[in-house]
Parts: C-alpha cells; sequence; structure tokens
C-alpha cells in the first residue's frame, strides 16, 4: 500500500494537508491564518459567573470570548474553596491520580449513569467549587461553534510524538488502542525507567508502539522542558491570558498523523520545509529522510489531481465506484446520510444486491467523515436487508473503516427501522463550515421562493399600501423573474390596486437583486417617503 502526505502552503493565507492512500485522497486539513484556532492551547482563566442550573461556570481567558466550562471536565484538586494554587500542579496526589484514573466514567463517558441531579457523582455542585474571580488553569478541547463559545477542560495534556504530559494523572500508563500485552508492558516498563518527576503523568500514545526507551526518553524531555516553561509563564502573569500554544497545522499533523506506513512528506514551500525537517531532526531523526522540496511547475495538488477531489467533497451527493450513493445533509442537531441504491446493479437476489451496496456505502461513509470532518449524532440509513448477518457485517464494515479515524466514535447496532446511529467526537467547526458561509440570498436553507410565490407576497404588500391614504406613487423593486411574473401574469391585480388607492405603481426589475429581494419605495403627493407596516 503506497500512503504520501502532501502538504501545500504556498499562499500564506491557507495551509493544506493530503493524505494519500494508493493515490486517492483519504484525510483532508486545511487552516487559514483569518481564522483563530484555539484547540489544544493552555490559557490562565477567571471565573466571570456560574450558572448551577446546568452545573457549568463561564470563563474569561483572555481572547475576548468567554469559554464553558462544565463540571465533568474540572479536575479533583479545584474541590476547595479559593481557586487555584500554582504550586499545586508539580505535588504529587494519590487522590488525584485515582480520580483522573476514574474520569471517563465520572464524566459519563460510557456509563450513563455516572450524573445525578446534573453533575457527576462524588463531585459537589460547581457553584460550592468556584467563586466568580477564582483563577483556574483551562485547556480549550473544542473550539466555538456559531454563537457558541470554546469549552474548556481543567484536564491537561500537552500531546508529544510519543507520549502525552498529563499534570493531574500522577502516573503513567498506556493508550489502550495499543493492544499488544507484551508491547504494553516493556513500554509501561522503559517509562517507569526513565524516573519522570513525581506528580505528573505520562501516557504512551499509539505512535509509541513499538519505540525504544532513548526515543521515548527524548518526548519526555522535549515535554518536561515545555510543562517548565508553561509554570514559569503562570507564576510571572496575573492576568487572564494564552500560556501554551499549539504548533502549526504542519507540525501539529507530521507529529500527530504521521506513521511508520507513510512513505514521504513533500512540502511545496522552502520555509515550511526547513521547519519541518528541524522538527523531524529533534524528534523522529530517522526518517527525515523521507521529507522532500517539491519544485514542480504545476501545482503540487494539481500534479496529484486533487484539486477536483477537493471540490467534491463539499457537495451533498457521493457517488460511488460500483454504482449508487450516498447523500450527506448536516443539520443543526445531526448528520442524515442516505444510502441510494441508483444505478447499481449485481445479480439477480435483491438481498445480496442491498448487501453489497450497504457494504460500499460504509465505507466511504468513514472516508467522508473524515474528509468533511463531521461531528455530533450521525445517522446513516442504509438500504433495508432482510438478514441479521448481513446486518451485523454492514456494522462492522463501519466499525473497521472508522478505526483509523483519530476523533472519538461510538457506533450502534442497526435500529429495528434499519438506521445505523453514531457519534463521531467534534473538535472543531466542519470542514464546510470552515470554507463556506450561508448564502445571503436563502440563508441557509439551499431554496428560494419562485417567482410565483414573490409575486402573490408583492400583491399581499401593495394591499397594505392601498389602505395608506396618503400614498400617491410606488416603486417595487424585486428581481428581474418576478418583475416579469408581475407585469405579465399579475398585471390585472397590480392594476386593480392602482385603482383601489388611487395611486401609481411602477415594477422595476434587476439580475443584480437576489430572487427573495422586495423592496418597496412608496411616496406621497409631495414626493416625501412614507412607512407602509408590513
Amino acid at each position: 500500500m503506497k500512503k504520501e502526505m502532501l502538504i501545500n502552503v504556498l499562499q500564506p493565507e491557507e495551509c493544506r494537508i493530503a493524505v494519500l492512500e494508493n493515490d486517492r485522497l483519504d484525510e483532508l486539513y486545511v487552516e487559514r491564518k483569518s481564522v483563530e484556532a484555539f484547540a489544544g492551547n493552555i490559557y490562565r482563566g477567571k471565573i466571570v459567573n456560574l450558572e448551577p442550573s446546568i452545573q457549568a461556570a463561564f470563563v474569561d481567558f483572555g481572547v475576548g470570548r468567554n469559554g464553558f466550562l462544565h463540571i465533568s471536565d474540572v479536575e479533583p484538586q479545584y474541590f476547595r474553596q479559593g481557586g487555584y494554587d500554582p504550586e499545586e500542579i508539580m505535588r504529587e496526589s494519590d487522590e488525584m491520580a485515582e480520580a483522573a484514573a476514574k474520569r471517563a466514567r465520572e464524566t459519563g463517558r460510557g456509563n450513563k449513569h455516572a450524573y445525578k441531579g446534573g453533575r457527576p457523582r462524588n463531585k459537589p455542585p460547581i457553584q460550592e467549587i468556584f467563586r466568580r474571580g477564582d483563577e483556574v488553569l483551562v485547556q480549550v478541547i473544542k473550539e466555538g461553534i456559531g454563537t457558541k463559545g470554546p469549552t474548556l477542560s481543567t484536564y491537561i495534556s500537552i500531546p508529544g510524538r510519543y507520549l502525552v504530559l498529563m499534570p493531574s494523572l500522577a502516573r503513567v500508563g498506556v493508550s489502550r488502542k495499543i493492544e499488544d500485552e507484551d508491547d504494553r508492558k516493556r513500554l509501561k516498563r522503559c517509562l517507569k525507567n526513565l524516573n519522570p518527576p513525581k506528580g505528573l503523568g505520562f501516557i504512551v500514545r499509539t505512535a509509541g508502539a513499538g519505540r525504544k526507551e532513548e526515543e521515548l526518553g527524548r518526548d519526555l524531555d522535549y515535554l518536561l522542558r515545555l510543562w517548565k516553561s508553561i509554570v514559569k509563564r503562570l507564576d510571572e502573569t496575573s492576568q487572564p491570558g494564552v500560556l501554551y500554544e499549539e504548533s502549526d497545522l504542519i507540525i501539529r499533523t507530521i507529529r500527530d498523523i504521521y506513521s511508520d506506513d507513510i512513505d514521504s512528506i513533500t512540502i511545496d514551500e522552502e520555509e515550511s520545509y526547513e521547519k519541518a525537517r528541524v522538527f523531524l531532526k529533534m524528534v523522529m531523526p530517522r526518517v527525515v529522510d523521507r521529507l522532500k522540496l517539491y519544485e514542480g511547475e504545476v501545482p503540487l495538488f494539481h500534479a496529484h489531481k486533487l484539486e477536483q477531489e477537493i471540490v467534491k467533497i463539499n457537495q451533498r451527493q457521493v457517488h460511488l465506484k460500483e454504482g449508487g450513493s450516498i447523500v450527506i445533509d448536516p443539520t443543526e442537531a445531526l448528520v442524515a446520510i442516505d444510502v441510494n441504491s441508483g444505478n447499481f446493479r449485481g445479480n439477480d437476489s435483491a438481498e445480496e444486491n442491498a448487501f453489497r451496496m450497504n457494504i460500499n456505502a460504509a465505507k466511504e461513509i468513514a472516508r467522508q467523515l473524515r474528509l468533511r470532518d463531521l461531528g455530533g449524532v450521525i445517522v446513516n440509513d442504509f438500504i433495508d436487508m432482510r438478514k441479521e448477518s448481513h446486518r451485523r457485517k454492514v456494522e462492522h464494515t463501519l466499525r473497521d473503516a472508522m478505526a483509523s479515524d483519530r476523533a472519538r466514535t461510538k457506533i450502534l447496532r442497526t435500529s429495528p427501522f434499519g438506521l445505523i446511529e453514531m457519534t463521531r467526537q467534534r473538535i472543531r467547526p466542519s470542514l464546510k463550515r470552515s470554507i463556506y458561509r450561508d448564502c445571503p440570498c436563502c440563508d441557509g436553507r439551499a431554496l428560494v421562493k419562485t417567482a410565483e410565490s414573490m409575486s402573490i407576497e408583492v400583491i399581499r404588500t401593495l394591499a397594505l399600501a392601498v389602505k395608506n391614504k396618503h400614498i400617491e406613487r410606488v416603486t417595487v423593486r424585486v428581481n428581474d423573474e418576478v418583475a416579469a411574473h408581475l407585469n405579465n401574469r399579475k398585471r390585472r391585480d397590480v392594476m386593480e390596486m392602482e385603482d383601489l388607492g388611487k395611486m401609481t405603481v411602477q415594477i422595476l426589475g434587476s439580475e443584480a437583486l437576489y430572487p427573495e429581494h422586495l423592496e418597496l419605495d412608496c411616496r406621497d403627493s409631495r414626493g416625501e417617503k412614507v412607512e407602509v407596516d408590513s
């Protein structure tokens, strides 16, 4: 299997990173300098408001927009009056370690019964933990979406290449995704041999599987230097503000996405290439030779025929290779995905055809969710199948296809209605939301009123003008198509309004006006404007 990473940064406003598998786009990351990103950053914050009804606090963390901190994201060291003491960061606490180890259950992840009265069990109410003005060390775990502010957590985690530093953990551990038991024991032994400082926790990331003690040691030293600089800044500052900022998209993606099965990393801009080279020499010196500077005349993404693929990502309908399609409709609350057989034709068995179609669709759904970075609740409407074994195989196919996804996912079994419901971690707005904005013509509905509907609306509005005896002249400005409909098919109705109101009506159309534009300019005998209540 051929796998490569392409990094396009020739345009200074935008950075794009594509991961190709057998020359097919498998992952895409886009970041623009005009859009400020906070996820992963660590801040000194101040509690500005408490909401006991939802067991949450709003935190000023120095970016001009308050963050949302839920009780489930408050670590045990805050369970007292008086806020945050920087010196406690470096202090070992058995109680803290135990609480952090049980965090998944306390926050309700994997245990729906962990909440009681709006807050996790064994945690005091948030109004007893904090007061307005208390200081708090927070990390942004989810970007603000729409009118919602960023989501914050006091469980700090700083990722390296092979390790994650978790100050509140106070122990060492290994990622659950590393399933080899012998390797898990070896990695844990290596970590203990490195003698990490007491009071700080370290977790071996999935990328750390099979790594030697020296490689883990380099990463540990790097994270310790980083943590000491954060603690130093915390002591030096007193106002809400940033203490640690995540690396740029290039370094972050190489750190988090790169794996041994990626054959090459190609960058099309020299300064970024040198920066990536320095990072690789420091963290992964044995793979520096896989980094290449692209110097071709044809733009990098065009040379690999990716631009057309990227355009397809934002289309509602995705056609499948063997026939059929999936239709993706993101809404405010969830993402609905419908599987259509279309022109798919297999053998004579309708059941087998539906099964094969669903298998193909499941693989493509997983790919599209990664490419579009869709999150939240996702409902997949597959073609109905009668056999239970077929339903189970489609579920397994979807789970296997989602296994390589870095975002946390949870997939339920097929419902009685043939739906497979799932959730996918949402950290930032989807790719579509980052690139597009709602259409001002249709307000994001993807539909506009017909010329006939708008003409009826114009007549109704003119009926309001008729009631005002001061109006003598009305100018109606609408879209060209609506004006043509009014002048041709609704001319009699317009003339009736003129007779009833003893006024003249002029209809002006323009192609520059959007389909639902309606503007009435009403004047009296002196030419002064008269307002019409609508």
